[in-house]
């Protein structure tokens, strides 16, 4: 629930002090550590190593 607030409290900082190019930063480290989480419980973990 805490990762949850933090998310939701940094999008609103990035548009009340219209920083608009922090949007995209956050959801590409949402995106990539979705998938380091995904590749450390998935049979398929070996076959994404090697784009890391």
């Amino acid at each position: 629930m805490a990762k949850q607030s933090l998310l939701r409290e940094l999008i609103q900082f990035a548009m009340r002090e219209k920083k608009w190019w922090l949007i995209p930063l956050l959801v590409m480290l949402v995106v990539i550590g979705g998938i380091i989480l995904f590749a450390q419980s998935s049979a398929l973990a070996p076959f994404l190593y090697p784009f890391f």
